[in-house]
């Protein structure tokens, strides 16, 4: 009977083509293993906010994120948070430093389902009753932490705000009015929300920039 050598020749070939791919893992190549992200869960909690009025959650250029907008139907668990699905308010922070004065800007999920933030919101002054931006949008204090927020429904975010006091400036430099309060865009979102405080004197000016941002982190870890 005649028997096929087919087979240990493609044995002998499987098994050079075996060593040839070991060889070149054992080469040096580049490491293509992914970067691991810190997530943190935020606790739930039962502080309330101000429902924003009429006409206060008109986009402003000056502070709009460039990520795509979310949806204010809601949000998948585990999904970033909606605009909708967020209230904001403003707690008492660690006081302040010469000149400037400390808040949180805290988010809430109202929400049903978790879901997330990460970065920085946008915020800016808002007054004149019709939530018309009043000067320079915060800036960004980009070295601050900023892991992933995980938000059970009722948990809370926190940003820390440096406020800078309008009396820095001179007056005509500053052109100082009344604040209503805060517009504030949710990171990743291009719609807003009224975050209500008439606490502080905003600048006219655009050159006298009073706000900066940090990231936000689970409420009770925050730095400031």
């Amino acid at each position: 009977m005649h028997r096929s050598t087919a087979a240990p020749v493609l044995l002998a070939t499987t098994g050079i083509v075996l060593a040839l791919a070991l060889s070149g893992c054992s080469s040096g190549g580049p490491d293509t293993a992914p970067t691991a992200t810190r997530t943190v869960t935020a606790a739930p909690t039962t502080a309330s906010a101000s429902a924003p009025p009429a006409g206060s959650s008109a986009p402003s250029t000056a502070s709009t994120p460039t990520a795509a907008p979310s949806s204010t139907g809601g949000t998948a668990a585990g999904g970033r948070c909606a605009t909708g699905s967020l209230a904001g308010s403003i707690e008492a922070g660690s006081g302040g430093a010469a000149g400037s004065t400390y808040v949180h800007l805290a988010l809430r999920n109202t929400g049903s389902s978790t879901c997330t933030l990460q970065g920085w919101p946008g915020v800016s002054f808002v007054g004149g009753g019709d939530g018309s931006q009043i000067g320079a949008a915060a800036t960004r204090a980009t070295e601050s932490p900023h892991p992933t927020v995980t938000l059970a429904p009722g948990a809370v975010a926190v940003a820390p705000l440096q406020v800078t006091t309008a009396a820095n400036y001179p007056t005509e430099k500053c052109q100082p009015v009344a604040a209503d309060g805060f517009r504030v865009y949710p990171p990743g979102s291009k719609e807003s929300l009224f975050v209500r405080d008439s606490d502080f004197t905003a600048c006219r000016s655009a050159d006298a920039g009073l706000l900066n941002v940090f990231g936000l982190v689970p409420e009770g870890q925050a730095a400031e």
